[in-house]
């Protein structure tokens, strides 16, 4: 049986060698994070990761280490993003993955995925200061985590915040924004001193009225989900970053002719300068890898032609 980290080298090298991808993504599960803090994580059939004893009040919190070795408990992620590096021999940068504080503290709270993460937003209402204690924490590790990626061989960073949504602009600025900047300028004042100068993505799903805060957070690029018009992020935005998306992954279940129209909507809503084509959040796992191919063939051949007219 392979081990975690060849596991995940060959779930990264499978894609590369079928499709013509310009980067590669190490997509480790986020939850190793809260794993590596000392929690249990079960893979649970037909539901998905699952924490046995999730967090139910703030005295649960001195279950949590407070200080990781990061190099220790996530080893075995360093390690594939070194081998991934080798293995992809330059053809395409690679780009290092965490997940997000308040989606992290999220399913440590509701145990495992939540339609309306009422036990988390519980929390942000009713114990605020143990609320930012537990981001406070999640921030250190993730800076940490991060920054060995960097170390392993990761060009780029991207950090997730899948659970933006679910939080209203109030609660966006106070319990995920702060943290989203703190992870962002930590990496880069860390990285500098050692005068490395690697790219961040930061992507806040749901969160569109967030788009304008995201731009001025020290991350090069934002990603967008599907429902956050290109033509208007720009404006938002001002030129201050790239952006990244943000087709409709359920797109790829329409016939292939229909998906080369939708990327050249897509395309032509952002335009040539500073993007990145992308969907708008992950791939699902019905979805036929030639619809995937046609995707990615339509992004190169209505690229070019947007190119030629400029």
């Amino acid at each position: 049986m392979a081990a975690p980290w060849q596991q995940q080298v060959e779930e990264v090298e499978e894609p590369l060698r079928r499709f013509a991808f310009d980067a590669a993504i190490i997509f480790s599960d986020i939850l190793v994070v809260p794993q590596a803090m000392g929690m249990d994580v079960q893979m649970v059939p037909g539901k998905g990761p699952t924490f046995p004893e999730p967090l139910k009040e703030p005295e649960d919190l001195q279950r949590l280490q407070t200080k990781v070795d990061v190099g220790k408990e996530l080893g075995y992620v360093f390690k594939a993003i070194t081998l991934t590096r080798h293995k992809i021999e330059g053809k395409v940068p690679l780009i290092g993955f965490t997940g997000a504080p308040w989606t992290l503290m999220s399913y440590m709270i509701e145990g495992g995925g939540s339609n309306t993460h009422s036990k988390a937003k519980r929390w942000l209402y009713r114990h605020p200061e143990s609320s930012h204690m537990l981001l406070r924490m999640l921030t250190d590790v993730i800076v940490e985590y991060l920054l060995g990626q960097v170390a392993a061989g990761a060009q780029a960073l991207q950090v997730f915040e899948s659970h933006a949504g679910i939080l209203g602009p109030v609660e966006f600025k106070e319990f995920s924004l702060p943290y989203l900047r703190d992870i962002a300028h930590r990496v880069k004042d860390k990285l500098k001193e050692a005068g490395q100068d690697v790219p961040m993505i930061v992507f806040a799903k749901d969160a569109h009225y967030g788009v304008e805060d995201l731009s001025q957070s020290n991350y090069e690029v934002v990603g967008l989900d599907w429902t956050i018009d290109p033509r208007s992020a720009r404006e938002r935005t001002g030129g201050k970053v790239s952006l990244q998306g943000n087709m409709d992954p359920c797109a790829l279940y329409a016939p292939k002719e229909q998906i080369s129209d939708i990327v050249k909507r897509m395309l032509e809503g952002f335009g040539t300068r500073g993007y990145i084509a992308n969907l708008g959040h992950g791939l699902y796992p019905d979805m036929d890898p030639e619809n995937v191919g046609a995707f990615v063939e339509a992004v190169h051949q209505h690229s070019k032609q947007m190119i030629k007219q400029m």
